[in-house]
């Protein structure tokens, strides 16, 4: 730290990423990443797109957004993008976090390291004993409600009743739900969007669109909150999509075929993930997400992502205090699974 950081920022803690190894013939189950290349396409799109990079990109990102209204049944202004859901949110907490914030305390964990460095009050809100959402406690705030739905890093959804009731209960506040885990069975917050002026959906291309390394995610409300999102981002960065992301994105939702068939791919390989997982002991929360939340029988979080890491194979740990005899495991290719498994037996044998 040098001697001129801003005073504010000095005790700021920075988000820490899933670690991204250079090394080798690792099994790589640590940051949600698809195990599926882009769709066909993309390869295609972005090099046409590159035989213009001396030009800026589209501010509007035209082609992509009408792609996006299409695909989710909205009007035109009644989406952005971004240069990654991260970006958005982190204008959404600019935007409509004035009053202060309120989420859970096991979630992204991000949302934290975005108030301190906003200066935003926070409510944490506890999770109950099974690390479930209570609609309840989001009842009547004085602030701005973020949830993530599936929730990370535990993988559960609450169903479309429950997001409508949070927002029927918090009508004079911005009710954000980030929506990155949603198309691996989570129910969407989407239908909410006519009803309530006060419902933002933030997503994603990086997971079920396999463009994590693009940079590419979205937002879909109520035409007044897109423009308030917009002004915040042509007061920060307006070129934030570059042009080979927006074709990368646009050739992915023009196949909605191949993005079917890895969604599908990975809810069944989860599931077998579980079933495996439990048979040999291991606590596993229902997760609607491309990841597992579980607990190794015998032995902490800790321990269990030591052991994989010895055998290859990348988990994800959070030390935190509720949550640490439990892991994320992403979940990768059958093959990727069936090598997890067996190196999971050789551990807990």
């Amino acid at each position: 730290m040098s001697r001129f950081l801003s005073e504010r920022l000095q005790s700021l803690k920075a988000y820490v990423p899933g670690e991204q190894p250079k090394v080798r013939n690792l099994i790589k189950l640590n940051t949600n990443e698809s195990p599926f290349p882009p769709t066909p396409g993309v390869k295609e799109a972005v090099a046409e797109a590159a035989e213009s990079l001396q030009l800026y990109n589209d501010l509007s990102a035209a082609k992509l957004t009408r792609l996006l209204a299409e695909t989710y049944g909205l009007k035109e202004n009644q989406i952005t993008v971004s240069n990654g859901s991260d970006e958005i949110l982190a204008f959404a907490f600019q935007a409509f976090g004035g009053h202060g914030l309120a989420f859970p305390d096991i979630t992204y964990g991000f949302y934290p390291v975005w108030a301190d460095l906003y200066g935003l009050d926070r409510k944490i809100i506890p999770l109950d004993e099974d690390f479930n959402i209570r609609i309840q406690d989001y009842a009547g705030n004085d602030r701005c409600v973020v949830i993530a739905n599936p929730n990370a890093p535990t993988g559960k959804a609450l169903p479309l009743s429950a997001l409508r009731e949070i927002a029927e209960k918090n009508p004079d506040q911005i009710v954000i739900v980030d929506e990155a885990y949603v198309d691996f069975g989570g129910e969407s917050a989407l239908a909410l969007i006519p009803e309530f002026d006060n419902v933002l959906v933030v997503r994603t291309f990086s997971k079920s669109r396999q463009l994590a390394g693009g940079r590419l995610g979205f937002a879909m409300g109520n035409a007044a909150l897109i423009d308030d999102l917009n002004r915040v981002r042509f007061s920060f960065h307006p070129y934030n999509v570059n042009s080979l992301t927006q074709a990368a994105g646009a050739a992915a939702l023009e196949q909605p075929e191949y993005f079917e068939s890895c969604r599908q791919a990975i809810m069944d390989t989860r599931a077998w993930t579980v079933e495996q997982l439990k048979q040999l002991g291991f606590t596993v929360l229902d997760s609607s997400a491309n990841f597992v939340f579980a607990a190794a029988p015998g032995m902490s979080g800790a321990e269990y992502q030591k052991k994989l890491r010895e055998k290859n194979i990348l988990i994800r740990y959070f030390d935190l205090p509720r949550i640490r005899d439990f892991t994320r495991i992403t979940i990768g290719t059958k093959a990727q699974m069936e090598a997890l498994i067996q190196a999971t037996k050789e551990i807990v044998s």
